[in-house]
């Protein structure tokens, strides 16, 4: 099996990994193709050239899912390997030292956004599928490419592919995300929320005549920084996953119309950005969130707030005794002569949802888990093309013969 790691070509994953990057996939609501859809039918050109069995599946207008099928003919078991087609913004162009859409290579590096994170993650499970085909080595089962769109977003894409049926039957997955070819086994949960506080509106000189909002809002944020703390103190520090976190993270009064400094807005807004570690369950801490704006209305007739979770993930946990993680554990010790290193997601991924859905997850890519959303962002070659090695060995190791 160790042979198909001398099929996999790097001038392939580096110029996949570049013309990726080359389409821009920001979602951009109202912009012409500020969506996935441009590279999305790019990959499933790309794919259908090799012969794979390919599906493009609109799951909302300009957002599609790609799902691509290597099937040995034998009966066995599936993997699945996901990554995603959207990229965050580049934000401020002067801050690139490089094209953010250039895929420029310097130094050993591609530079530009979705590099790491992950279009350069997702032309290494492609290239490593290839390469897998390339070798001509026999397998039994087969491979899934899960291709999704929005995981930096609300993560429809991989929510309308477990919905239609592609994840069942799927024995374990491959979560590619810039891990540093660390092999990540759990993952902190992610808690959107929106939290809007009413007041009554009122000129800035006679604010009695009004009720403040913001004022109140401030009340909830220190509770809810309390909160954090107590957490912190009682769970402690987790190994993998670092500390929970309540982070609020847009604060808006008023919430509609222009504000002025001189009037008291009728109402403010937060919304937080929640992170969960295993020992957390989700529906205390909501509770724990209900508790801090009842006991708050008791202490002020003129306190009205409401909290609504807009979105859950809870934490994820695999073993390191399962089939998925000893497969890729195994293979990275062929493959680097070294141990490798567990570890956890400090996010939230796909990965989410298709743990929901009953199937094994371990999570593992090339990039510097630090450099995601950054400006000049980069995947250094030499990793990226182990990380495909990486991915073709762990398939073979994985769908054996028991």
């Amino acid at each position: 099996m160790e042979q198909v790691t001398s099929y996999v070509e790097e001038k392939e994953v580096v110029s996949l990994t570049q013309r990726l990057i080359q389409i821009p996939s920001v979602y951009r609501p109202g912009v012409p193709d500020g969506n996935e859809e441009k590279v999305a039918r790019y990959v499933v050109d790309y794919l259908r050239e090799t012969g794979f069995s390919v599906q493009f599946e609109e799951v909302v207008p300009g957002r599609p899912n790609v799902i691509a099928i290597y099937d040995s003919g034998r009966p066995g078991k599936t993997i699945l390997f996901e990554g995603h087609t959207d990229v965050v913004t580049e934000g401020d162009h002067d801050l690139w030292s490089y094209d953010p859409f250039g895929g420029t290579i310097q130094g050993g590096r591609i530079y530009g956004r979705g590099s790491c994170d992950t279009k350069g993650n997702l032309a290494a499970a492609i290239c490593a599928v290839k390469a897998i085909q390339r070798s001509k080595l026999d397998f039994s089962g087969k491979i899934i490419l899960c291709i999704p769109c929005d995981e930096e977003g609300m993560m429809i894409g991989i929510k309308e592919f477990i919905r239609r049926g592609w994840a069942n039957g799927v024995d374990g997955a491959i979560i590619c995300e810039p891990e540093e070819n660390q092999i990540c086994i759990t993952q902190k949960g992610a808690m959107r929320a929106i939290i809007n506080v009413y007041g009554k509106m009122a000129h800035g000189a006679m604010p009695l005549t009004g009720i403040n909002p913001n004022t109140r809002m401030a009340r909830i944020v220190v509770a809810l920084d309390e909160l954090e703390r107590k957490e912190k103190e009682r769970l402690g520090e987790h190994p993998m996953l670092g500390w929970p976190s309540i982070t609020p993270t847009i604060l808006r009064g008023p919430v509609k119309g222009e504000p002025q400094i001189n009037v008291v807005p009728s109402q403010c807004m937060t919304t937080l950005d929640i992170r969960t570690v295993p020992g957390q369950e989700h529906a205390v801490l909501r509770q724990q969130m209900e508790d801090i704006l009842t006991e708050l209305s008791r202490e002020d007739k003129d306190f009205k707030a409401t909290l609504e979770v807009i979105e859950e993930r809870p934490w994820t946990l695999t073993s390191q005794e399962d089939p998925i993680v000893r497969a890729v554990a195994e293979s990275y010790r062929s493959i680097t002569k070294k141990d490798p290193i567990y570890n956890g997601v400090p996010g939230a991924t796909d990965g989410t949802f298709l743990h929901k859905a009953g199937i094994p997850i371990v999570t593992t890519g090339a990039g510097d888990r630090h450099i995601p959303h950054h400006a000049d962002e980069y995947v250094d070659i030499d990793e990226l093309v182990e990380t495909t090695r990486l991915y073709a060995l762990s398939a073979l190791h994985f769908l054996k013969d028991e």
